[in-house]
């Protein structure tokens, strides 16, 4: 069984990797299309369409030009997660991003971070590190 640590994780724009990074998430879901009729006895589903949202959290630099900086509120991206790393055989999630929201915070005794939210247009995919 494998296991991974946080640590190992790393988030690209292109081919240039996001600097200060202190995390990220994302969720894959699936639409749900009721097709009950009214001679159902229970609910029933079809699979709908698939979507993936999700969030890129780090310390601000806005010398990250390539990165942090590439992601403005309304730019698509693309957008590669690896949660394992980089190492050949690592798996990686990659799609086409639409950042849709920027938060930034900034607080005595903490980093300023910026959180990056985000939609995938189009498929996520999951393949293996080359």
């Amino acid at each position: 069984m494998a296991n991974h640590i946080g640590s190992e994780g790393k988030v690209f724009i292109g081919s240039n990797q996001v600097a200060e990074v202190i995390g990220f998430s994302f969720d894959e879901t699936t639409d749900m299309i009721e097709d009950t009729i009214l001679t159902d006895a229970d609910k029933t589903f079809q699979i709908g369409k698939k979507g993936a949202t999700g969030t890129i959290e780090c310390q601000w630099d806005e010398t990250d030009t390539l990165g942090q900086e590439a992601m403005v509120n309304g730019a698509s991206v693309s957008l590669e997660l690896k949660p394992e790393g980089d190492v050949s055989g690592d798996t990686k999630f990659t799609g086409t991003a639409l950042i849709n929201q920027i938060s930034r915070a900034n607080a005595i005794g903490s980093m300023v971070t910026a959180t990056f939210s985000f939609t995938i247009t189009g498929a996520m995919t999951k393949t293996t590190e080359l």
